[in-house]
């Protein structure tokens, strides 16, 4: 038996989040329903966030503990091959024992993408949220460092999880635009249910004139939900990254045949 942590990635819109929900499709499930076919007994998968339904993942890292022959890359390959559309194990390790993707985590990082065309795009629109008014983004970077600390975000939080604190803090919010879309880069050592997606549509409201920036300030001291922006979709949101106290996932990627691929650090 040994312990092996992954880093999934897996498109939101065919799940209904992560969690392994009875009756309904879940990325946690189809895992622990690959493992199942392929290993034929049942291996609990723990992983170091949920997301909701609709929202997606570049770098979910979860674990799970096993008792198999097959080395990390074939593991990897064998499991992938076990699950279902929409969801892919990336990488693969072994780790120490007590690794635990959830409570080792020291922070976490989304994504948020928004296009910004006239007409709505033809492609992804269950992965990006689409704006077609004019954006003031100096106005939205102005409103985004005033996030940035420690702070007591209870005006970003919706209801629906348990929570001790509402307090976090938010290393960065970053705005990376292009010329037909942009992304909001959120990091923080925690977040409340739906804080992201609040933070993001309180930004948009910020750069379609509805809000100033200080807004931001006046909703972080009262904590009142009213003082800031409507909730993002979800189809936007990305989990792009966990970070730990440790490094995850060195060296090359092997393919199929064991060697590093063409575009594979």
């Amino acid at each position: 038996m040994r312990t092996v942590r992954a880093r999934i990635s897996y498109d939101g819109s065919r799940f209904h989040g992560w969690q392994r929900q009875d009756g309904f499709a879940s990325v946690q499930g189809a895992i622990e329903d690959g493992l199942a076919s392929l290993l034929d007994t049942l291996v609990t998968v723990h992983g170091a966030g949920r997301t909701d339904t609709g929202v997606h993942a570049l770098g979910q890292v979860a674990h799970f503990h096993v008792d198999t022959r097959l080395d990390d890359d074939r593991l990897r390959h064998a499991l992938n091959a076990h699950l279902t559309d929409g969801v892919v194990i990336d990488r693969l390790e072994t780790c120490r024992d007590d690794f635990h993707a959830r409570f080792d985590a020291r922070s976490k990082r989304y994504l948020y993408r928004v296009a910004t065309t006239r007409f709505r795009p033809p492609f992804l629109r269950h992965h990006q949220h689409w704006v077609n008014v004019p954006l003031d983004l100096e106005r939205m970077r102005d409103a985004a460092r005033r996030m940035v600390g420690r702070h007591d975000f209870a005006a970003f939080g919706n209801a629906g999880s348990e929570r001790k604190s509402t307090v976090r803090t938010v290393m960065g919010v970053r705005l990376l635009a292009h010329r037909r879309h942009f992304a909001v880069v959120v990091q923080g050592d925690g977040f409340l249910y739906n804080m992201v997606r609040n933070m993001v549509g309180t930004l948009l409201d910020v750069g379609r004139g509805r809000r100033e920036p200080e807004d931001v300030d006046l909703a972080l001291q009262s904590g009142e939900r009213d003082r800031v922006g409507p909730t993002a979709p979800a189809c936007g949101l990305y989990l792009a990254r966990v970070l730990y106290g440790e490094p995850l996932f060195r060296g090359p990627c092997g393919g199929p045949g064991g060697a590093a691929g063409l575009f594979q650090g």
